[in-house]
């Protein structure tokens, strides 16, 4: 697994531009700096998304007595957690971490006034969120600051999941993904439906340069039928240069994808793909 919540991690040989060292450093400053000037915006489209499909999973009910969490995948610093849970935006977060203010503050201190923020916004239906990412200094931050309520490096792309993520996915309902489909593959959603103990849904924001196909046919050997409205895509971010647009642009023709508009005009967009069983 990837350590990206972002879309920017894949291999430079795929012709897709690489921000591997936004995800080591002990708080999200330098994520949101770096995206900032390319209008990184996905996880704005899914906030209202997820808030509904988490909603609606939670009012199943599946005879177990806790609510379901939310398990989101490539997690990073718990940007979907924060959307989905607290009264922000994501305009308000890039404001926040790359204020001047803000940038002069320790690690330290940036977590105590984070962990103050996000506690007065706290929705009152707020959900359970897990969280998983291979990047450590990313999910401690998200855990340190309240975004997170536990979360786990485990690579399932590599092995099989560790004792606690075991566990924790017992309670697990609702699976998010925003951008991760460039780097998690069926290995992963097999091994965490494996361990599901209660009914799972899956909604996913899946860049068009990518086939999310292994993935539908793995969530429905688990059940799970998948939903797409391809004629509706939600913009991602801008290409850094010329070389990777017109990688997006013959990787999306490569998959019987249109760019006229879309990638042609100068930014990575995405599909949602909605999983949900068969049966109720």
């Amino acid at each position: 697994m990837a350590r990206s919540g972002s879309g920017g991690t894949e291999g430079a040989g795929g012709g897709k531009s690489r921000f591997d060292d936004i995800y080591d450093r002990p708080d999200p400053r330098a994520y949101f700096r770096r995206l900032a000037p390319l209008q990184y915006e996905i996880p704005h489209h899914a906030q209202p998304v997820f808030r509904r499909v988490a909603a609606e999973r939670a009012a199943l009910d599946d005879g177990r007595p806790r609510r379901p969490a939310v398990l989101d995948v490539c997690c990073s610093y718990g940007i979907n957690a924060a959307l989905l849970n607290h009264d922000v935006t994501l305009a308000e977060m890039y404001e926040r971490y790359t204020s001047p203010a803000c940038l002069t503050m320790s690690t330290a201190e940036l977590a105590a006034r984070d962990k103050e923020f996000y506690a007065e916004r706290r929705r009152p239906d707020a959900v359970p969120v897990f969280g998983l990412d291979v990047s450590a200094p990313a999910v401690h931050y998200a855990l340190e600051v309240g975004l997170l309520d536990t979360a786990f490096t485990d690579d399932l792309e590599q092995g099989s999941p560790g004792p606690g993520l075991n566990r924790a996915l017992a309670e697990v309902g609702l699976i998010t993904l925003t951008g991760g489909g460039s780097y998690v593959t069926a290995r992963t959603f097999t091994a965490l439906l494996d361990g599901a103990r209660r009914p799972v849904w899956a909604s996913a924001f899946v860049l068009r340069t990518v086939s999310y196909q292994p993935i539908v046919r793995a969530l429905a050997a688990h059940g799970l039928s998948t939903t797409v409205d391809v004629s509706r895509s939600y913009p991602q971010r801008l290409f850094t240069d010329e070389r990777e647009r017109q990688y997006a642009i013959a990787a999306v023709r490569a998959l019987g994808g249109d760019p006229a508009g879309r990638e042609e005009a100068g930014r990575f967009h995405t599909l949602h793909y909605e999983s949900r069983p068969d049966t109720p």
